[in-house]
């Protein structure tokens, strides 16, 4: 069952209205470090996507165009008459595109931070993979993200962990903390538990982009300024996605952030803000 009104964080700040959403297995407090050096020259909202409403079931969940089903309903919501600036990272980006393409009378800019993009032979690739039922090689985390520690006793062991795992390398130690600290929360007996459910994170893994061919085939027809920003060894959005982009749409802006990855969000907020304004001043 739906929410009966979709949830959302206010990150403060003044300004332009600037609609965040994010990642999967990401709750928006792990965007901290971003979000408040936004906030300083915009408003910024986050809106929980469904793995973070409370009665939300994963099995009810058969593809990402719900989630962008859930972006125009709360603007509806939310009475967001004039057009928006939404800012999304990974699914989020997916997510504001698909809408954007939709309704684009609603959307002021798109800031599309590593969007889950794949060329159309990976779709076609993933179509099979479903229909032969060997998803779960193609995406190790769609089984692995099922085995993950839920429950922790201490964060601080948690950062020492985490401070050595290879995907963690750009983020410096406030970054982190914001991660740690966004993905947790107090257990009534003590204790940390996780936010975002393991079942929900497989979920969007497995769901992902069997039916986005709709995206590149809408693609060249879309007119909402828009700025893609990518991490440099990004292994969501592609150099070649790039480059067919471009093609298909050479008013769409393009960035790409050096040592850095998917989670460019996280490890070069500074470097985001000011492509971010850089851009905002050009529309």
């Amino acid at each position: 069952m739906p929410t009966s009104h979709i949830p959302s964080q206010d990150f403060g700040g003044d300004g332009l209205n600037l609609l965040f959403l994010h990642a999967n297995g990401y709750p928006p407090a792990c965007y901290r470090p971003l979000l408040a050096l936004l906030a300083k020259s915009t408003h910024v909202t986050a809106m929980l996507q469904r793995p973070l409403w409370k009665e939300s079931n994963p099995e009810d969940f058969r593809d990402w165009s719900l989630l962008s089903e859930d972006l125009l309903r709360f603007l509806d919501e939310n009475k967001s008459a004039a057009p928006i600036t939404v800012l999304g990272h990974s699914m989020g980006g997916i997510a504001a595109l698909r809408a954007a393409l939709r309704q684009p009378q609603k959307f002021q800019h798109l800031i599309l931070i590593d969007p889950v993009l794949l060329p159309p032979s990976y779709i076609a690739l993933w179509k099979i993979s479903l229909t032969f039922n060997f998803a779960h090689r193609l995406h190790p985390h769609i089984t692995s993200t099922l085995y993950r520690r839920r429950e922790f006793e201490d964060l601080d062991l948690l950062f020492k962990r985490y401070r050595h795992r290879p995907a963690f390398k750009y983020l410096d130690d406030d970054a982190l903390c914001a991660y740690i600290e966004g993905i947790t929360s107090h257990k009534e007996n003590g204790g940390y538990q996780l936010i975002y459910s393991p079942e929900w994170e497989s979920r969007i893994y497995y769901a992902s982009i069997w039916n986005d061919m709709e995206i590149w085939r809408a693609l060249p027809k879309l007119k909402v300024p828009t700025l893609i920003i990518r991490g440099a060894e990004t292994d969501t959005f592609w150099k070649s996605t790039a480059r067919k982009v471009k093609r298909l749409n050479p008013s769409i802006r393009i960035e790409t952030i050096e040592n850095a990855t998917h989670l460019v969000a996280l490890e070069h907020p500074q470097k985001i803000l000011e492509i971010i304004q850089n851009f905002l001043t050009d529309f």
